[in-house]
């Protein structure tokens, strides 16, 4: 029998509570995001609505055309209308080919990704700067433990609305909030390069890194007791878990700061 992975939640509970930390961080101001078209930004859009109302978010689509899928943008304007919120889009296309015309490429795919999420991050300050609003991220538990996600770029956010909640809790929760079912079973994607794919990437789907998570994290199981938990054949997953853990675990954490004195 297969072991369970993160328990369900009481949706209508996590949604209030969710609510008023999202009141609470805006404060008197309102709410800059940027949307994806995919799960877990509209999640964060849903919330964010509820909390502070539509009038007082700024949601931000900044497409690049080179990886950006249109029927995602076309998703994530819908959305944001049928919330009723004040979108506006960026194409960043021509920031990301100045910046790349400025320096020496290597040629690194990864590297080149991620001035584009940086780029995305820059853009959300911009705004919350000129509005005197803050900027609310879309990572979910999962990808905040994984490392999956851009240091000081989508990494770079005032609040974090959905960063307890592992992905297969976030889309729960997206049909729990009415999110079209089209976002909801989308794969998920950064949009860094073209046919980008999460899953692709972590070598692993999302139900079976939040079930190791979920055992690791919430349990305390190590190496040993997860291989006895899961049974055979669940080795390669769960080192790659492991293994991002540990190698990703500075995004979670403030630069260090060299101590001076005795």
């Amino acid at each position: 029998m297969r072991v369970k992975g993160p328990p369900s939640l009481d949706l209508s509970s996590v949604e209030r509570r969710v609510i008023e930390f999202i009141r609470t961080e805006a404060g008197g101001g309102g709410v800059i995001l940027g949307m994806s078209g995919g799960v877990d930004s509209a999640v964060v859009a849903a919330l964010a609505t509820r909390a502070v109302g539509g009038d007082r978010i700024l949601a931000l689509l900044m497409p690049d055309k080179v990886a950006s899928d249109p029927v995602d943008m076309g998703d994530a304007a819908d959305y944001a209308a049928m919330l009723g919120l004040r979108q506006r889009t960026i194409d960043i296309t021509p920031l990301h080919t100045c910046f790349m015309d400025s320096v020496t490429w290597s040629g690194d795919r990864l590297a080149e990704g991620n001035v584009k999420a940086r780029l995305r991050m820059a853009i959300l300050y911009f705004f919350a700067n000129c509005e005197g609003r803050i900027v609310a991220g879309s990572g979910d538990r999962s990808e905040l433990a994984l490392g999956y996600f851009t240091k000081y770029g989508d990494g770079g956010v005032d609040m974090l609305p959905i960063g307890g909640l592992y992905k297969t809790q976030v889309r729960s929760m997206a049909k729990h909030l009415g999110v079209p079912e089209r976002i909801i079973n989308k794969k998920s994607s950064p949009s860094l390069w073209a046919g980008q794919r999460a899953e692709d990437e972590l070598g692993l789907d999302y139900e079976d890194a939040d079930l190791i998570l979920y055992l690791h994290l919430d349990q305390g199981c190590g190496r040993k007791r997860l291989l006895e938990e899961l049974g055979k054949g669940w080795e390669e997953k769960v080192d790659r878990v492991l293994s991002r853990l540990v190698a990703n675990s500075h995004k979670l954490k403030m630069p260090p700061i060299a101590e001076i004195g005795d």
